[in-house]
């Protein structure tokens, strides 16, 4: 019997229970989405890592066009260029470099979330996780910290618009051209005046076998990197702060010997997303054979919940052994998963210092949630200190 997404869930943040089921007897499964579209739903934890390997998965259908210049969100020899051009400029020594700047960021917010909280709930998402998410990608960026309030508008105004709409279609375009607009001055800027930043660092960056970024690839490159890095950390850290609040792990944690392993659970258990991929041929994957042009759903929250690969997979264990597939695996993982780790230890450091007795103003069934394809959170985190 075909299955129907979305699955069932008993609340947010606990994955669905028919996930232990798939695992146990069809690890690939047909599917249909919400809107009746099949799929191949894929999710043991050894599959989903074979599929986010697999060169014959890719992000796009087969024979559909791909503008070579749509930033990372593509596959192939064009991708392959592009990682290695960002890679040499995205380097874990210029985010160690700026830790010490998003730790102060974190702390100037959570400091002002909790003079808010002082007179009444105060939202989580809106003042602590929403301005980090963006503060951090503008110093990454090199966005003038005066300029920091409008760029948050932007892209707040991006994230919000719905292309797939079509009364908001023209929204979304106003929106996204507005953001590409000022991505397309900072690239200007960073031409005329390198910086210290990894903006500077990317136009100036040049391969022998791979040339340059052009101007066109650089603002594709850093609408993509804002998208991902402002969903990715403005859901992560609600989610993180609901899951510690459950298990009061807050009072504390700032003075723990093993916060880096303690974020690294917590990445586990955070249910963002990769991008739907599409049989470029057709494969095998596990018993099943997928034919070309069919769409296959790596799960990496089901993934990263396998009891086969993690015992006791629903609590925070600091520590486990092995890596798990928080920030995805092959050719498309997280560029940013050094930066993210930052945000989150930043963050989670500061609220334990400044507010460690935070509590839910209500219960976790009734926390707004969304839950996009790719990303998941909530969009308002009412808390009481």
């Amino acid at each position: 019997m075909e299955t129907t997404l979305p699955l069932e869930r008993l609340d947010p943040t606990t994955p669905p229970a028919a996930y232990r089921w798939l695992q146990e007897h069809e690890p690939v499964a047909r599917v249909a989405g919400a809107d009746g579209t099949p799929a191949w739903l894929v999710t043991s934890h050894e599959l989903v890592a074979a599929g986010l390997a697999d060169p014959h998965l890719g992000l796009t259908p087969p024979g559909v066009p791909v503008d070579e210049r749509a930033s990372l969100f593509q596959d192939g020899p064009a991708h392959t260029r592009l990682r290695r051009l960002v890679a040499r400029a995205f380097t874990p020594r210029r985010v160690a470099e700026l830790a010490p700047r998003i730790e102060e960021l974190a702390d100037e917010h959570v400091t002002a979330f909790v003079a808010a909280a002082e007179d009444g709930p105060a939202d989580l998402v809106d003042l602590v996780a929403a301005p980090l998410a963006v503060g951090s990608l503008g110093l990454l960026l090199g966005v003038a910290l005066e300029d920091h309030p409008h760029f948050r508008v932007l892209v707040d105004d991006a994230l919000r618009a719905d292309p797939g709409d079509p009364a908001l279609l023209a929204e979304a375009e106003r929106a996204w051209g507005a953001l590409m607009g000022f991505t397309s001055e900072l690239v200007a800027a960073a031409r005329e005046r390198p910086g210290d930043d990894l903006l500077s660092a990317l136009v100036g960056i040049r391969d022998a076998d791979d040339g340059r970024l052009d101007d066109g690839e650089l603002i594709a490159l850093v609408t993509a990197l804002l998208a991902a890095g402002v969903i990715t950390i403005r859901g992560g850290l609600a989610v993180a702060v609901v899951r510690l609040l459950q298990d009061d792990l807050l009072p504390g944690l700032a003075e723990r010997p093993d916060v880096p392993d303690l974020v690294d659970e917590l990445v586990r258990r955070t249910g963002v997303e990769v991008f739907p991929r599409w049989a470029q041929s057709d494969l095998a994957l596990g018993d099943v054979t997928i034919v070309a042009g069919e769409k296959v759903l790596l799960r990496l929250e089901a993934a990263n919940h396998d009891p086969a690969r993690f015992p006791d997979p629903e609590a925070l264990c600091p520590g486990r052994p092995g890596p798990h597939l928080g920030f995805g695996r092959g050719p498309h993982h997280c560029l940013g998963a050094a930066l993210a780790r930052v945000e989150l230890t930043a963050a989670l450091t500061a609220l334990s210092r400044r507010a460690p007795h935070l509590r839910l103003a209500v219960p976790v069934a009734e926390i707004p949630w969304h839950r996009g394809e790719v990303d998941s959170g909530p969009t308002v985190l009412m808390l009481r200190t």
